[in-house]
C-alpha cells in the first residue's frame, strides 16, 4: 500500500490506466460514509473519459440497495445503509459477470437514485469498449465473506481518507437535504454511518492505496 507519496490525480488517472492495460479492468473505490467516494470516482471517470473516451465508467455500489419495500419487510428500514442491507452476492455477481463477459457484449449495471432514495435496475450500460470499470461502496475491504468475494473480482481497490468531523458536516447535510430533520439528520450519522465508518475503518490498511480526502479533482 502507497500512503505517503504526495498525490495528484493524473498520477491516479495514469495508475487507473495502467491497470486496463492487459484487458477489462475493475477499481474498487472504498472509505467509510461521506468520504468523498462518489466524487473522487466521479472525476476520476471524467478525467479519464476526457483522455480515452469510452474507456472508463463508473458503476457504483448503491445500486445494490434492498429497496424501501424489503428493507420494511426484512424490519431493517431504521439501517438503510448498513452492510446486511445491500445485495452483497448480487454485487459480487455483477462484477463477476463484467470481468467475465467484457469486451463481449453490454451488461447493464442497477444505479441509486438519490431523489428517490432507491435502487434502479438496468441503468447504466457497460459497452464492450469500456476497459476500465470504477466502483465505490463503503464495505468492499470488510472482512466478511459475502463482501471479501466482491473485493477479489477487484484488480486493486483505493481507499479515500476524510477526516471524521468533515464527514460528519456532508452527512448531515446530504441526509437534511433529501428530507430528514436537522434532528433526524444528526441521529442517523450518530448511529448509523457512524456505526457502519467504525465498522468499515480496518480496511484502510488492505487498500491497495490510499487517497487524501482534500485532493485536487481538477486536471
Amino acid at each position: 500500500m502507497n500512503s505517503d507519496l504526495p498525490l495528484e490525480l493524473a498520477d491516479l488517472v495514469a495508475r487507473a490506466l495502467a491497470l486496463a492495460e492487459p484487458g477489462r479492468a475493475i477499481l474498487g473505490i472504498a472509505g467509510p460514509p461521506g468520504a468523498g467516494k462518489t466524487t473522487f470516482a466521479l472525476a476520476l471517470v471524467a478525467a479519464i473519459e476526457a483522455e480515452r473516451p469510452g474507456l472508463a465508467v463508473h458503476v457504483p455500489m448503491d445500486g445494490f440497495h434492498l429497496a424501501d419495500v424489503e428493507l420494511a419487510r426484512l424490519g431493517l428500514a431504521d439501517r438503510k445503509g448498513a452492510p446486511d442491507t445491500f445485495d452483497a452476492d448480487g454485487y459480487r455477481a455483477l462484477l463477476h459477470r463484467l470481468r467475465a463477459d467484457g469486451p463481449r457484449e453490454t451488461v447493464y449495471a442497477p444505479a441509486f437514485d438519490r431523489e428517490l432514495e432507491q435502487p434502479v435496475a438496468g441503468s447504466i450500460p457497460v459497452g464492450p469498449e469500456a476497459r476500465l470499470v470504477v466502483s465505490e461502496g463503503n464495505y468492499l475491504l470488510l472482512p466478511e465473506p459475502r463482501w471479501r468475494a466482491a473485493r477479489e473480482q477487484c484488480d486493486e481497490v483505493w481507499w479515500v481518507d476524510t477526516g471524521a468531523d468533515e464527514r460528519t458536516r456532508r452527512l448531515e447535510r446530504r441526509h437534511e437535504r433529501f428530507g430528514k430533520t436537522a434532528e433526524q439528520a444528526r441521529r442517523f450519522v450518530r448511529d448509523v454511518d457512524g456505526t457502519n465508518a467504525l465498522l468499515v475503518a480496518p480496511g484502510r490498511d488492505d487498500a491497495d492505496l490510499v487517497v487524501p480526502g482534500d485532493l485536487d479533482l481538477s486536471l
